[in-house]
Parts: C-alpha cells; sequence; structure tokens
C-alpha cells in the first residue's frame, strides 16, 4: 500500500515518524509514533493525500515538535487496548540462580557484545502474547533456541505483512487480506539415545558427503514426523483443529543439534543441503558440459545411518498431504538479532560486527554462492528479518500455500522429476557474525 520514504526522531527518541508515498493514489502522507502503556510504538497522528514528499516531511517534522512541546508524551500513546503488563522475556525472577540459565540466555543478558540482540528482544517483548504460559521460562532455563527461532519467525512473518497471532498449538496464525494460515515450529535437537545418538564427526569431503545423505536427513525426519504424527488430548492433529482446519498448514524447521565449538561452525551453518533431498526423495547431480551447468534429479529411495533405515521422501508418506509447505531457515540465532539490532541503531559501543557469508549467485551456470564480508555498521549495509527463510512447497499438499503470499521469499518446488526455484538476488545462504571488541588502551579490535 505504501513506500517507506524516511524515518524520523525526536532527540530522545519518545517519538518516531515516517513519511510515505502512496503507492495507490501517488501521493504522499506521514505517520506519527508513540509509545503505548506497556513500550510498544503505535501511531497517534497520521496525515495523507498530501502533494509531495517535501510537503510530508515539513508536516512531519512540525507534528514531532509541536508535540514535543505541548503534548504528555506518556498520555499521547495510551491506546485503551493495551494488556495489563508488557511481555518482558529477559526479566529474570528474583532470587534465581544464574547458574541455572540456560548458558545462551546468560550470552544474551550479560555479554556486552550482545547489547544489539538485547535491544531487539526488548523491543519485540511488548507485541509478543503467547498462549503457553511456559514461553519465558523455557527461554530462559531449559528450551532457549526453540524459543528464539519463534521468536525469529514472529519478527520475520511480521516484516513480511502479517498480523501474527501466536497459539498455543501450532505455534503462529498468520493473516493479512485474503490470506490464512498456521505454523508450528520446531528444530532439531541433540540425540542422547539410539542410533542417532553416535554422532558423526566428518572431517573430509566424502565424510561430509555421507553425513549429509543420511545422518542429517534423518535427523530432520525425527524432527518433521514428530510434528506430523502429534495429536492433542482430542486426537486431532495440528491440521484438524479449530484454528487451522481448511488453511494451509505449514511446519517451519531450525537446525540447532550440534552447536559450535573452538574446531567447527554449528551444524545449521551447512546442513540445510540435507532437507531438500529428504523432503522431495531425490538428490541432485550435477556436472558442467561445455561450460554449462546440467544439473538432473535421481530417486533416492531410503536413508541409512548404522543400523538405522528411514524411506525418503518426506512430502511422499501418508498423512503428509496435510502439510501445505516446510519453511527452514539457519538464521534464528543471536547473531542475527545483533545484526537487526545494529541495523536498527542499537550497537554496542566499542565492539564491530563483521558478517561472512554466501548470497544467491544469479548465474545460472553458479555452482557456489556469492561469498561476501560486510560490516553491519556500514549505512549501506541492508539486512530483513525473512533473507534467509526457504520455504519448500509440498506437491502433494491437499491445501497448497500459494508462493504469491511470500514473494521475495527463497521458494522451491517439485514437479515429476523436475525441481524448481524461485530465489531473489539479496537471499542469504549461510553467514557467520564475528564479533570484535575495541581494546581501549590499545584501539585495537580482539574477537570476542
Amino acid at each position: 500500500m505504501a513506500e517507506e520514504l524516511s524515518w524520523w526522531s525526536d532527540n530522545d527518541e519518545k517519538l518516531l515518524g515516517l513519511v510515505f508515498r502512496d503507492t495507490v493514489d501517488d501521493d504522499f502522507g506521514w505517520i506519527l509514533l508513540a509509545r503505548d502503556r506497556v513500550g510498544r510504538f503505535r501511531s497517534v497522528k497520521t496525515e495523507a493525500s498530501l502533494r509531495s514528499e517535501a510537503y510530508a516531511t515539513i508536516g512531519l517534522r512540525d507534528a514531532i515538535a509541536f508535540s514535543i512541546k505541548n503534548e504528555d508524551i506518556t498520555a499521547l500513546g495510551v491506546q485503551g487496548d493495551e494488556p495489563n503488563a508488557p511481555f518482558d522475556v529477559l526479566r529474570i525472577p528474583p532470587g534465581t540462580d544464574p547458574e541455572k540459565l540456560h548458558p545462551y540466555f546468560r550470552e544474551l543478558l550479560e555479554r556486552s557484545g550482545r547489547a544489539p540482540a538485547r535491544a531487539v528482544v526488548r523491543e519485540i517483548g511488548p507485541w509478543l502474547a503467547p498462549s503457553d504460559p511456559h514461553f519465558v521460562e523455557e527461554f530462559q532455563f531449559r528450551q532457549f533456541d526453540q524459543r528464539l527461532w519463534e521468536l525469529y519467525l514472529w519478527a520475520a512473518f511480521r516484516e513480511l505483512g502479517f498480523d501474527v497471532k501466536q497459539l498455543q498449538a501450532p505455534d503462529f496464525f498468520c493473516s493479512a487480506p485474503g490470506i490464512q494460515f498456521t505454523v508450528e515450529a520446531t528444530t532439531v535437537a541433540p540425540s542422547t539415545a539410539g542410533p542417532l545418538a553416535a554422532h558423526p564427526e566428518p572431517k573430509t569431503n566424502e565424510e561430509m558427503k555421507a553425513f549429509l545423505s543420511d545422518y542429517m536427513p534423518m535427523k530432520f525426519g525425527s524432527s518433521l514426523t514428530s510434528k506430523l504424527n502429534k495429536v492433542d488430548a482430542q486426537g486431532k492433529h495440528y491440521w484438524e483443529r479449530e484454528n487451522t482446519i481448511g488453511k494451509p498448514f505449514v511446519i517451519a524447521v531450525a537446525d540447532f543439534h550440534k552447536q559450535a565449538d573452538a574446531e567447527q561452525l554449528g551444524s545449521m551453518t551447512f546442513s540445510q543441503s540435507a532437507l531438500w533431498p529428504y523432503l522431495y526423495g531425490h538428490r541432485v547431480e550435477w556436472e558442467m558440459i561445455d561450460g554449462a551447468l546440467s544439473v538432473r534429479a535421481t530417486k533416492n529411495p531410503t536413508h541409512q545411518f548404522g543400523d538405522k533405515t528411514i524411506p525418503s521422501g518426506f512430502f511422499d508418506q501418508p498423512g503428509v498431504e496435510n502439510v501445505s509447505a516446510v519453511i527452514f531457515s539457519n538464521a534464528g540465532t543471536i547473531a542475527k538479532f545483533d545484526r537487526m539490532g545494529v541495523v536498527a541503531g542499537f550497537g554496542a559501543d566499542d565492539h564491530l560486527y563483521q558478517r561472512i557469508g554466501f548470497r544467491f549467485n544469479p548465474d545460472p551456470d553458479a555452482i557456489h554462492g556469492l561469498p561476501f564480508s560486510d560490516d553491519v555498521a556500514d549505512p549501506d549495509y541492508r539486512e530483513g528479518w525473512s533473507d534467509e527463510l526457504q520455504i519448500f512447497h509440498n506437491p502433494n499438499a491437499l491445501i497448497p500455500l500459494d508462493h504469491a503470499w511470500l514473494t521475495g521469499l527463497a521458494q522451491f518446488y517439485f514437479k515429476g522429476d523436475d525441481q524448481f526455484s524461485l530465489v531473489p538476488d539479496h537471499h542469504v545462504w549461510s553467514s557467520m557474525t564475528a564479533i570484535f571488541e575495541i581494546v581501549k588502551d590499545t584501539g585495537e579490535a580482539k574477537a570476542v
């Protein structure tokens, strides 16, 4: 409906303002926002149908100046629909033993270089209204990765323009004019028993190929199948419940099963290539013929690791016709929240944030992504919450997810024996973020 042109605030950021162009009428307007009773920035004044961007900008600046000088800013933001108290995922219960907190939550809460992520989480918190009463406790003590993944998905769906309602099960109800779908979030966790507990440590290319061909499909399969088979007290699957019946149902999965250490990056940075072959039951083989890339999909009936074997092709399994698509991202991490915080102006003093990774390569003969290394604080740096999201559409879905609803994301299809994809140029396949702290005595930067 509108194109954002410029953003404004008073010196203390008590008020925010936006100048926009109406893409339907091709005229201009502005919006003024103030914090409501629980701390959320909400629209309090607006003007539309103005003749030029300059005229709208003058109007917004006048509105900011008038409100700061003449109005009670605290009262200005009150909307009358606020909850009784803000939702604060960073506030720990009084008397909590810090040693009992999840180590990654402590990292988020205490590390100076994580100030951007803390600021973003603090701003998101008041907007949340999860139906699960245990959300905060699990985020702080037991299931940090799973809950951070949900925070990331909430932010990505909001950025894509959806109203997002947090249900107890499934996790999200996303809607917009003419659009409704539901999403259940899940993660790949470490295996503590069974054949998959013997985690391989691939060192060579051949070992990595075997790891991605068999072990990781089983890991993804375990998480996805668990959600497929889960029923509530009335015996209803996710897609049979009141808020989901008759709507596309999506499972969103992220891999947190192997954390980074001094020797190796976390598995999420390289495990994504195992998901597509498992979902569609095909592996992709390629070769260069006369300088051109030739790609073919070959049927892959099973995956085997140790004495465990599972069928390939999640979308071909009984019952999966009720799953419209699978969403994946490897960016539901503290690093993502740090980068988004820096972009939003919440950078930590005396810290630098360098992002290194691979973006989509539009060359039709490319076999590798385009490498990049970016200073996240550079004024020209751009990043969105959904830049890394991938949508795998189920070719057998009873209720397909319309790809037009998610325009601008990487989307994948499979028809017959052919694979199709729609990938935007800004899509990021994978990345890591290095944080450097400037040593005040020397002015040098050291990695933290």
